[in-house]
């Protein structure tokens, strides 16, 4: 009993002393806590000590979810290449006082899974709920041919599009070069769009009904076109183009109409149709492409940046890695589709063949293959602009011979961080922008969209000719509207995002004293028609778009027509195509 009151009496005395003691011990644990989070952190890899003599950065663990989210952030203004804005700003379709004669509109195709073989594990490339993709697919399911019996899940009208898939393989897969469901999601709602602004004024939704007083009534309900002309669809023969516009056209025309529409083929990337062959062209791109292969290599670091993604994210590189854009592109996949940034795994030899994966990567085989290569050759580059790289062989080099020893993924290498990417980014920008500015990229673009604005005018003149031609689409790549962006003078840039969109919007005057005709300029729903040479300053009418006092500039038909046969090949020192496309050697220093 005494002893109790003892210790009673000394832990009274001594509080203070213990609660000194106790607190010490807890600012000492938290202090130590802070330090281990702080160096766990710096083991991750930065780029500052990324780089040593071994070329490689220093272990750490994979990208967390919270990283993910904060990347994703950061590089918000990078994924402006994933897509534009998928709304209605300033595009026409009814003027007061104007009449809309029809609309040409030039597309890039939508999202597209990479062009070279790109480790994507855990990168998933479909969209999570899409009214608009729901109710195209069950279309597709539902619909059904009445001649023939089989769904339209492949195309099945006679032509060079005979047996294509209507949509792509697969949900969730980025295949190689293929569009994904994003793609599909991308291009219906342009679709919408273009409906929302276009098919009424154009006169889609309407039939005539020869019951009525004269014949020449109409009723707003759709119906099978009038005629095979009244929508002409022109795209290249890769699935994605073709796919893209299909995906487009379901939303922008009633079933019923899609169901009539023709698509025809265009033999090239530039849709140059009958102008194509130019020696000429393809000097100015050797130019351009010799000028970006100067400046990366007064970038050592970005050199280093470039080897160190590439080498975690591509698989097949029997060339090495010397193209910042095939890096990029590799890149998007994973910045586009919001993915964590991926770590490199060291690669350990082994005597046991991995028969289960080989095996799985064979059976894609036939599912990726199944366009013709996007070569370099193809592209108006400094290596292929964004979203473009060179492609790789289908088989993938990891997979080997069957009796040869395998490679087992081992621990974490490094990852890519934050800081490699906007080193990257940063450095294609710039050499983009150098491109764009060059004098080369638009004589390149003048003689490579001659055949293409040729084709655009002809229609123009028909459908202010009575033609019935209301809406003309080419489904294209980013090259297709570099082209002509560059030859029209249009600041698109380098960088065409994935389901860009340029329109041509054709009207006419209303007045009863004379008819005049003009046309405006829209680019990713912003009018660009001031931009345009001929079109600039007092060239154009400024008309009322809508009720809110909003203008809209209108070019006369007359500009472009003498543009096209007059003026056009001014800028390269010729008269005509022949001329301007003969070998001679550009100068190299036109800045």
């Amino acid at each position: 009993m005494l002893l109790l009151k003892e210790l009673t009496r000394l832990t009274t005395q001594h509080r203070t002393f213990y609660c000194y003691m106790f607190l010490s011990i807890w600012i000492f644990l938290l202090i130590a806590g802070m330090y281990r989070y702080m160096g766990n952190s710096e083991n991750s890899g930065s780029l500052g000590s990324g780089y040593g003599h071994s070329g490689t950065i220093s272990s750490g663990s994979g990208s967390s979810g919270g990283a993910s989210s904060e990347a994703a952030h950061r590089f918000m203004k990078y994924r402006e290449r994933c897509g534009p804005l998928l709304t209605r700003i300033e595009d026409g379709g009814i003027l007061e006082g104007w009449k809309l004669q029809g609309v040409l509109l030039v597309i890039r195709h939508g999202d597209r899974g990479p062009m070279s073989h790109v480790r994507t594990n855990g990168v998933h490339c479909g969209v999570a709920s899409d009214n608009l993709v729901n109710r195209y697919r069950s279309f597709l399911y539902n619909s059904s041919s009445s001649a023939s019996g089989s769904n339209h899940m492949y195309w099945n009208k006679v032509g060079p599009f005979h047996g294509f898939p209507l949509l792509p393989a697969t949900e969730r897969a980025c295949l190689l070069g293929q569009l994904t469901y994003k793609g599909i999601s991308q291009l219906l709602h342009v679709g919408d769009i273009m409906h929302q602004i276009y098919a009424h004024p154009l006169g889609l939704l309407l039939k005539s009904n020869p019951n009525k007083l004269g014949g020449s009534a109409q009723e707003s309900t759709p119906h099978t076109l009038l005629n095979s002309d009244e929508v002409v669809v022109y795209t290249t023969r890769y699935r994605r183009t073709f796919q893209s516009a299909l995906a487009l056209l379901f939303s922008f025309l009633p079933p019923d109409k899609w169901l009539s529409v023709n698509v025809r083929e265009s033999h090239s990337m530039a849709f140059c149709f009958s102008d194509c062959s130019c020696a000429q062209s393809m000097l100015l791109r050797k130019g351009l492409a010799d000028m970006g292969d100067r400046e990366l290599k007064k970038r050592p670091d970005v050199l280093g940046v470039m080897q160190w993604i590439g080498g975690t994210l591509l698989q097949h590189t029997p060339n090495g890695i010397t193209n910042p854009f095939e890096v990029l592109d590799a890149m998007l996949t994973v910045i586009c589709h919001d993915a964590a940034l991926p770590c490199r795994k060291q690669k350990i030899r082994g005597n046991d063949a991995q028969a289960a994966s080989t095996h799985k990567a064979q059976e894609l085989v036939d599912v990726i293959n199944i366009d013709q290569d996007d070569t370099v050759a193809n592209l108006m580059d400094v290596g292929g602009g964004a979203g473009a790289g060179a492609v790789a062989d289908v088989a993938d080099s990891s997979e080997g011979d069957g009796n040869a020893a395998s490679e087992h993924p081992g621990p974490i290498e490094g990852c890519v961080e934050a800081p490699h990417v906007e080193t990257l980014m940063s450095f294609v920008d710039v050499l983009s922008q150098r491109t764009a500015d060059h004098a080369f990229y638009k004589r390149t673009g003048l003689l490579k969209a001659y055949g293409l604005i040729r084709h655009i005018v002809s229609y123009i003149l028909k459908m202010i000719s009575g033609d019935r031609t209301k809406f003309v689409l080419y489904s294209g790549h980013d090259t297709t509207m570099q082209y002509l962006t560059a030859a029209l003078g249009i600041h698109a840039g380098y960088t065409i995002p994935y389901a860009s969109r340029l329109a041509f919007e054709v009207y006419s005057s209303e007045s009863e004293a004379h008819t005049d005709y003009y046309f405006r300029v829209v680019y990713n729903g912003k009018d660009v028609t001031q931009q345009i040479d001929f079109c600039e300053g007092g060239k154009s009418l400024r008309v009322t778009r809508d009720s809110r006092g909003n203008k809209a500039d209108l070019c006369p038909i007359e500009n472009i027509i003498r543009f096209l046969h007059e003026d056009y090949f001014a800028p390269v020192n010729a008269t005509n195509f022949k001329d301007a496309c003969a070998t001679g050697t550009p100068k190299a220093n036109e800045f």
